[in-house]
């Protein structure tokens, strides 16, 4: 059995998230940097220009089966020889998936720097995070680079992750975080991804379908509801992604800002479909948003721990 004591497992899942706050992400030598240099080798080795979509469920699988099988393996033998070093290998499977504190940084850093009106800083601090152009951009246009990044990257890097950690423990949320990191690097509508990426970005379109969802819920929640699911069900189906749209538009409802609209891409202006509604975005809301997806993360611990304990019988209907 992969899965240990529902109790237990909700211990793991907490001591996880604990974990990834304490440390934050690695700063040398991540799992996940290391499987990114290995997915650039396959691709480099296989995405050739008669390459088809065949060519990339074959690189999808050789980059993905063998460590998420690995993991299985390992968990395995850890749980023949000791019931609590595989609980251990569960917390540290799930930290090393997690990027809740990573995310707080990352964009807490982008509101401090507004909040002190230094653009330079706040342009530099969002290029990390966001793929859009910068270079001259104000406030108003980085608060919402930032919140969209955060209410985006919080079903990704959070709640999808704790999803099928929940499901199917440590290997589930390797498996779902390879299958993310996968769609960002190979998952491009271009020439050179259009088949190959193909099965990499259904694959990810497919694992987010119920996570996102529920992300959607969780902000509707936790905000201005019944905003949140106006816009859910008005907005998201405008979105590109089938996935993003819903998570972003309850999140934007949910905060109730007006994010989405137009946004440059490489000197190119993109106008994309409206998202929320209410106020621009300001720097106060990059924290605001963060709360959202913290709040978010402890109701979920909550809701798994009453759950687990509801069926093993400590609590009574």
């Amino acid at each position: 059995m992969l899965m240990l004591d529902g109790v237990v497992m909700v211990l793991c899942l907490l001591l996880g998230i604990l974990l990834d706050l304490a440390l934050g992400e690695v700063r040398k030598y991540h799992p996940l940097v290391g499987f990114g240099n290995l997915a650039n080798a396959i691709e480099r080795l296989l995405n050739k220009p008669a390459a088809s979509r065949w060519t990339g469920a074959l690189a999808w699988c050789l980059a993905v089966l063998p460590l998420v099988a690995s993991s299985v393996l390992v968990l395995l033998l850890a749980q023949y020889l000791n019931y609590w070093l595989a609980a251990i290998f569960h917390i540290v499977l799930l930290y090393f998936c997690l990027g809740l504190r990573s995310l707080h940084e990352h964009n807490a850093a982008i509101a401090t720097a507004l909040q002190a009106g230094d653009l330079p800083e706040a342009r530099k601090r969002t290029s990390y995070i966001v793929s859009r152009d910068t270079e001259d951009a104000d406030e108003a246009y980085l608060a919402k680079a930032s919140v969209e990044s955060v209410l985006e990257n919080g079903c990704d890097a959070v709640f999808a992750t704790l999803f099928w950690f929940i499901l199917l423990g440590g290997p589930g949320a390797i498996l779902y975080r390879l299958v993310n990191t996968l769609d960002a690097m190979w998952g491009y509508r271009s020439a050179r991804f259009l088949r190959f990426g193909c099965v990499a970005a259904r694959i990810d379109d497919v694992m987010n379908w119920i996570p996102a969802r529920l992300t959607a819920c969780t902000y509707a929640a936790l905000g201005k509801s019944r905003l949140a699911w106006q816009c859910w069900q008005r907005q998201a189906p405008g979105w590109p992604s089938p996935n993003a749209g819903p998570v972003m538009a309850a999140g934007a409802g949910a905060l109730g800002l007006a994010l989405g609209g137009a946004a440059s891409y490489d000197g190119v202006a993109e106008v994309r479909p409206p998202l929320g509604g209410g106020d621009a975005a300001k720097a106060i809301d990059i924290l605001r948003a963060l709360r959202l997806v913290e709040t978010g993360a402890a109701l979920w611990c909550g809701i798994a721990l009453l759950a687990v304990l509801f069926l093993s019988g400590v609590i009574h209907a």
